[in-house]
């Protein structure tokens, strides 16, 4: 029996197989795992395992993602009057121990008087108290005036009620005026199943938090990742674009948040004060250049230079430096009479992939520019050694999708994606000092001052 088969018979049984942290996981209905199954998993456990790790997104069973968004039908604004002309004095944030969300915070504590609620997973306080104060040091955002307006709150994204109590939860409802929802799991090889209870739950919460007692505000942070189908190829998507369209969406992570966002527009149906802002690649401070190292445009950079080699795409580069990103969803938030519309926080001035092959030269760098396919075998070959920051991100390069057997690298060449427009992003900020950082020579030398700096990358030799 091959793999692909094995598969599709423990589906027809109930049984669902998952691999995480190179172990195999198991979920059947009771009574359903005989001796015969258990012998044959026992038996094939390796095979099983290497191939799942490989191919997780491949073995499971086509996800309708129309039947997934499906919003509870108790999530209901209780009450529809809300304050929403008036400055907030308490602001939920979900994210706030990661790279947007550390941005969010420092510009929350400085544009608002307002205590800032934040989620964080732990078992004490103090400890996660810590965790909020050393994420804002490690991107140079401490001060020390901050502390007394930081609250921690201990929960989880992914579980029922954030994973606080019905007494923690039903206060926090009536304490808070509005909510900054950042967090999220972001992989890029991950499942839809396995990111659905943080990405598509975690929000159903967050909803169900907003509608609860008085009506706060929610401003949502998605993705372009949403309109990963092909129905958009080639078409312009400006922030008014219906989000109608989801099959052949690949990837877990786009799956996960076209669901998530079709939950939070239907809740804004419902009469919830909404804002989403969507964005692509977040890169670096463009003052400082700090990024978050294991990003996944960093670990390109780097693996292309590991390896001497970089694939040749017809590929922009939109990278939006975290600080736009953080300053246009905090300032465009505060805008009352812009409630319930979608945001566009990409680049309107992008980098050519093949200009960031000239950049890397021009630094010294032996770096050949060679064909897709031909890349792919190159860095395949560095499973054997497992010496590339990119190994782990080998399902992600090299898996096929479709008829067309097309990689999502490939998906987001110039010829396939959509063209993303933010003029009317860009109209709202305009009276504002806020502008998007072109990608260019000025930016790139910033965050390769940082890389070297810090240690991430070695000088050319």
């Amino acid at each position: 029996m091959s793999l692909y088969q094995l598969f599709d018979w423990l589906n027809k049984q109930g049984i669902k197989l998952s691999a995480q942290d190179g172990k195999l996981h198991l979920r059947a209905p009771k009574g359903v795992l005989s001796p015969e199954i258990q012998t044959i998993l026992s038996e094939r456990k390796a095979e099983i395992l290497e191939f799942m790790t490989q191919n997780q997104q491949k073995i499971e069973k086509f996800i309708d993602l129309s039947a997934e968004a499906v919003l509870e039908s108790t999530i209901y604004p209780e009450n529809t009057a809300t304050s929403l002309g008036t400055e907030p004095t308490s602001i939920f944030l979900t994210g706030a121990t990661g790279f947007l969300g550390a941005f969010l915070l420092s510009e929350l504590l400085q544009q608002t008087q307002a205590k800032i609620y934040c989620l964080v997973r732990g078992s004490e306080l103090e400890t996660a108290q810590g965790r909020l104060q050393n994420n804002l040091k490690f991107y140079n955002l401490w001060n020390s005036s901050f502390q007394s307006r930081i609250i921690p709150v201990l929960g989880d994204i992914s579980l029922p009620q954030l994973g606080l109590t019905t007494a923690t939860f039903s206060k926090l409802a009536n304490e808070i005026d509005s909510i900054y929802h950042s967090g999220a799991l972001l992989s890029y090889v991950y499942s839809y199943a396995r990111l659905k209870p943080c990405n598509v739950l975690g929000t159903q919460e967050i909803l169900r938090l907003a509608c609860q007692s008085k009506t706060k505000s929610l401003h949502y942070i998605s993705s372009f990742a949403v309109f990963e189908s092909s129905a958009y190829s080639q078409k312009i998507v400006d922030e008014n674009e219906s989000l109608s369209d989801w099959e052949d969406i690949y990837l877990g992570y786009s799956q996960s948040k076209w669901v998530a966002e079709k939950l939070v527009m239907e809740a804004r149906n419902r009469g919830l004060p909404i804002n989403i802002y969507r964005s692509a690649f977040i890169s670096g401070d463009s003052q400082t250049g700090i990024w978050k190292n294991n990003d996944i445009i960093c670990r390109m950079i780097k693996g292309y230079i590991q390896m001497g080699s970089m694939p040749q795409l017809d590929y922009f580069l939109d990278l939006s430096p975290v600080d736009y990103v953080a300053q246009g969803i905090v300032y465009l938030s505060r805008q009352k009479q812009a409630i319930g519309k979608c945001y566009h926080l990409n680049n309107p001035h992008p980098y050519h992939w093949q200009n960031l092959f000239a950049w890397l030269c021009s630094l010294g760098y032996s770096i050949q520019l060679i064909p897709y396919q031909q890349w792919q075998k190159q860095l395949s070959a560095t499973m054997r050694t497992n010496q590339n920051v990119l190994t782990s991100l080998i399902p992600f390069f090299c898996q096929e999708w479709g008829q067309e057997k097309i990689t999502i690298p490939e998906l987001y060449q110039q010829n396939i994606r959509p063209k993303i427009s933010c003029q009317e992003t860009i109209n709202t900020l305009r009276e504002t000092s806020i502008v998007c950082p072109a990608v260019d020579t000025a930016l790139l030398k910033i965050y390769f001052s940082y890389f070297l700096s810090s240690g991430y990358l070695e000088p050319a030799s």
